[in-house]
């Protein structure tokens, strides 16, 4: 009898298995003659030769689905089983929706995409241009789709890590009395960028990607010095940035690497005789080939429909 062991160690087993084993039950009933053994994060497979290389080709399109999709159900277990044993030579009917517009498959499946047309500028831009700045005031979701399309370029292997960066600058209060080191000053201020990221990786694989520092979420000051290869960096609220620190961030970028700037230039908190690094990068970069601008505004908002209002009454306000 021979034995193939298959990893299972970059999806989640709770997942793949089921509630009580009850996927993975059905893979052991469609082969009675094979013996197949879940341990740890492994999968034995004993039997024949051939029997083994059906199995193989099921549990890879599973774990597949599951690193696009982040859920999986005795539904698509039976269908991948179905389309390995009973071949048509037709192209498998799915029982989960395609949509070329999404970008990932969030937690539980939860479907994630531009819900906007500037988002979706945001996206193309995104794809088109190694550099993109996405202007635009709270609740426009810019921070949100740029943390999207970092973990689809994480996900399929076009990056090896992905940076997340801020300034830290505080909104009318000071860091310095709260307690901790500056990583845990600066953390509650980075709290939209992790809950961004709990919505689209499962938490255990989210916690390994944080310890192995594939994910870094770090203050702007740590980016000094460092040059950033095959990375997705985001610098999130820009507008914060001073004229030296944006042009020290800009100038990280290494090969194979692609940057989102976000930002919003009504919630500049700077001190009122230093220049926002957002607006005159804005001033100076416009125009050179492979950076993008797009601007979102109140029409962009997803959150509760008063924001938009809100945002609306105060740029009549500042006009």
């Amino acid at each position: 009898m021979l034995e193939k062991i298959i990893s299972l160690s970059d999806i989640s087993l709770i997942e793949f298995l089921g509630v009580s084993n009850s996927n993975f039950q059905l893979l052991t009933e469609a082969f009675p003659q094979t013996k197949l053994i879940a341990r740890g994060d492994q999968l034995i497979i004993r039997g024949s030769d051939d029997q083994m290389a059906l199995v193989e080709a099921i549990v890879n399109q599973c774990i597949h689905h599951l690193n696009k999709h982040n859920t999986f159900t005795a539904v698509h277990m039976k269908a991948y089983i179905e389309s390995i044993l009973n071949p048509t030579g037709e192209e498998m009917e799915t029982p989960w929706v395609e949509d070329k517009d999404v970008l990932l498959f969030g937690n539980k499946g939860i479907v994630i995409k531009a819900k906007t047309p500037n988002q979706r500028k945001l996206v193309d831009a995104a794809i088109n241009n190694d550099i993109v700045f996405a202007i635009g005031p709270a609740g426009t979701g810019k921070t949100y789709t740029a943390v999207a399309l970092a973990v689809k370029a994480l996900k399929n292997k076009e990056v090896k890590k992905i940076i997340i960066t801020r300034p830290a600058v505080e909104a009318g209060e000071n860091l310095g009395f709260l307690p901790g080191d500056l990583k845990e000053k600066i953390d509650p201020y980075l709290r939209p960028i992790y809950d961004a990221l709990d919505d689209m990786i499962p938490a255990e694989k989210l916690k390994f990607y944080l310890e192995n520092r594939t994910i870094e979420i770090a203050p702007l000051a740590y980016m000094r010095g460092r040059t950033l290869n095959k990375a997705f960096i985001l610098l999130d609220e820009a507008q914060n940035t001073t004229s030296m620190q944006m042009k020290m961030f800009l100038t990280r970028m290494g090969i194979q690497s692609k940057t989102i700037i976000t930002g919003d230039k009504s919630q500049v908190d700077l001190p009122k005789n230093q220049t926002s690094g957002l607006g005159e990068a804005e001033r100076i970069l416009s125009g050179i080939n492979g950076i993008s601008f797009v601007e979102l505004d109140g029409s962009d908002v997803v959150r509760h429909r008063l924001v938009r209002k809100i945002i609306e009454a105060y740029g009549k306000q500042d006009k």
